[in-house]
């Protein structure tokens, strides 16, 4: 498989450096333990001749050349982790460069990955239009409102689609690798996930952070403080409207636009990251942190943990010591 890791300037160091380690794992694994086969043809290129890092490493990038027909391209982040700091680099004239190599490579059969804030190089350059993809979480507000036609949940950890994958916030570059390894051999990417002790996730909804989802927008602000000053008390989409100055209807869509997701939903969200919370450092049992979030019993709560993490009680008890 002929992979070429596209390194732009300002690139997010470790995103780069854990998807080179492990492919170069994978092969020096696959040469030990399966004979070789398969490996990864891994090239760094880049669109300017010098390229560095965001820690101001410089980074040995190749010419991209007409001759050079990846299978897979890999773009990392860049490192930008605010929207006042992407939305310029997006427009910087190497960056609308590579989204037109990346067009080019696309067209000519190659599937594109990309990781993290390395997403909205390719949503910027249109390849996610009308179709699934993931994100860094902190950042999908905005990767919402300036991508409508994407189908983005950033809940999940990975999305592969014809076009090629998209995986999620920063160590989701570990996350990319380990599926393009599985992709070729699940059984050399059982190796290296327990060499570099690491697994795929499917998920990032355990890591996602509701407060600083809402600070996208003020409305949205303002209901998270609402609600979780009634999380015992229990959700009213009427009640939190009426609250906030605004109509049903106003605030669903307005929750949809910036989250992805409706009131309630939101409002879930809340009552889990308190459940888990409580979980941790209270010393109450599940049906006492049941009643502090709303619920009458702690079966109820159960069933949402575990719809919404993955986890049942005592495997998020046992995370969390």
């Amino acid at each position: 498989m002929r992979i070429s890791v596209l390194a732009l300037e300002g690139v997010f160091d470790t995103g780069l450096a854990v998807t080179l380690d492990a492919l170069r794992a994978a092969n020096s694994l696959s040469a030990r333990t399966m004979g070789g086969s398969p490996r990864f043809d891994v090239s760094i290129v880049g669109v300017r001749r010098k390229v560095s890092s965001g820690q101001g490493f410089t980074i040995p990038v190749q010419a991209i050349t007409p001759d050079l027909k990846p299978d897979w391209v890999i773009v990392p982040a860049l490192s930008t982790t605010t929207p006042d700091q992407l939305v310029p680099a997006l427009g910087r004239s190497d960056v609308v460069q590579a989204m037109a190599q990346l067009v080019r490579w696309r067209a000519g059969g190659a599937f594109i990955a990309a990781s993290c804030i390395g997403t909205f190089v390719l949503a910027e350059a249109g390849l996610l239009d009308h179709r699934e993809a993931t994100t860094t979480w902190s950042l999908a507000p905005l990767f919402r409102q300036r991508y409508p036609n994407v189908l983005l949940d950033e809940s999940r950890m990975l999305v592969a689609t014809e076009v090629g994958v998209t995986a999620g916030a920063a160590m989701g570059h570990l996350d990319l690798a380990l599926w393009l390894i599985r992709k070729a051999s699940p059984d050399l990417a059982t190796v290296v996930s327990r060499y570099l002790l690491a697994d795929i996730r499917s998920s990032q909804a355990p890591y996602i952070i509701p407060n600083h989802l809402a600070q996208a927008d003020p409305l949205i602000q303002r209901f998270e403080q609402w609600s979780r000053q009634h999380l015992k008390s229990g959700f009213s989409l009427q009640e939190a409207a009426n609250a906030l100055a605004t109509s049903p209807r106003s605030l669903q869509r307005r929750c949809q636009e910036v989250l992805g997701k409706s009131p309630l939903a939101y409002f879930q969200d809340l009552r889990v990251e308190r459940a888990q919370s409580l979980l941790h450092g209270s010393g109450l049992d599940i049906d006492a942190i049941a009643a502090e979030v709303g619920y009458v019993d702690g079966a109820t709560l159960r069933s949402l943990l575990r719809q919404r993490l993955g986890r049942g009680v005592r495997e998020l008890r046992a995370d969390l010591r």
